[in-house]
């Protein structure tokens, strides 16, 4: 359960860091894939391809946080993966080695093998009861699934990330942008009227 709840909190702090990092402005773009140029002057800005980010964060975790030029999620994309993944391993060798510990203790309870293999069972686990063995043994199988589990959707988070974040890059926060009141006719209601006007340059 002390696992399944860090998950939880490494699932929860870098999804809050993710919207936390999306509301920031996007101030510089440089690439050399795709260019476009604004109305007003020859500055170059990058459009950032959120299919190109999600499938570099699918292929390799951050790299399409590479892509977006976001490099300061690097540390909590590889500390969040490494972590689950360092889990995985705990979990699967204490299976091995409680799987074995019961499977030693079962054959001589059952079939009266000799207990020459006793020696082979880790020291910490030789009190332990034929019945505690095999609980512990299940507890760790699923804590294997669970890892992996956690593994996956992080690796999926860090996907989703990377094209929410290429999305957003593409969203024009200049001060070109206005909204302006205009006297207008209107077809539909035939009448004249005021109407607002939003410009995007």
């Amino acid at each position: 359960m002390k696992t399944l709840f860090l998950f939880l909190f490494l699932i929860a702090s870098f999804f809050s860091v993710t919207c936390f990092a999306q509301s920031e402005t996007t101030a510089s773009f440089h690439d050399t894939t795709a260019i476009k140029k604004t109305a007003k002057d020859s500055t170059t800005k990058k459009i950032f391809r959120p299919r190109t980010a999600a499938i570099r964060s699918a292929i390799l975790p951050g790299w399409g946080q590479i892509y977006n030029k976001k490099y300061w999620k690097l540390p909590i994309v590889y500390g969040a993966l490494g972590i689950s993944g360092a889990v995985f391993f705990y979990n699967l060798k204490n299976y091995k080695d409680t799987r074995f510990a019961y499977k030693v203790k079962y054959n001589m309870r059952v079939f009266k093998t000799d207990s020459s293999l006793l020696s082979q069972i880790k020291p910490q686990l030789l009190p332990l009861s034929e019945e505690s063995l095999r609980f512990y043994r299940n507890e760790f199988r699923r804590d294997i699934d669970y890892s992996a589990l956690v593994f996956l959707l992080l690796w999926g988070l860090n996907v989703v990330d990377a094209t929410v974040d290429a999305h957003l890059k593409s969203f024009d926060v200049s001060p070109d942008l206005s909204l302006q009141i205009k006297p207008g006719y209107s077809e539909m209601a035939g009448t004249n009227g005021l109407s607002l006007v939003f410009k995007i340059r």
